[in-house]
């Protein structure tokens, strides 16, 4: 059984950091992209960045330029984000993906984790 979990969500106040861990299990995802979305509530699921199976080539969505960083360990199954200078509108639950290829669609991407909650108080 595929398993994407996340971990390292939290309450953390404006400016401050936080990283967050994605454990695949079930199968390898070395050859995959690994994706990581957010959903604010009311709101639908939105990209925020990508890694490609060799870490070669990666994506950000915008407003996370330059503040979060996403990076993986094949060897370990994990792939991680580093989200520094926190922002109130970065509170959302943040899914881990996992997909065939590098984009920012999430129908791409055909195994999701739970999501761990961050929320950034101001």
């Amino acid at each position: 059984q595929v398993q994407l979990v996340e971990s390292g969500g939290g309450l953390v106040q404006a400016g401050g950091s936080l990283r967050l861990s994605c454990a695949a299990s079930g199968r390898t995802f070395s050859n995959n992209a690994m994706g990581w979305f957010r959903q604010a509530p009311g709101k639908g699921r939105a990209f925020v960045s990508a890694i490609w199976w060799n870490s070669g080539s990666t994506l950000y969505e915008d407003s996370v330029k330059g503040r979060f960083t996403i990076f993986r360990d094949n060897a370990k199954n994990m792939v991680y984000l580093q989200m520094n200078s926190l922002k109130p509108e970065d509170t959302a639950v943040y899914h881990c993906a996992a997909g065939g290829g590098l984009t920012q669609n999430p129908g791409r991407y055909y195994y999701w984790g739970q999501g761990t909650q961050v929320t950034v108080s101001s």
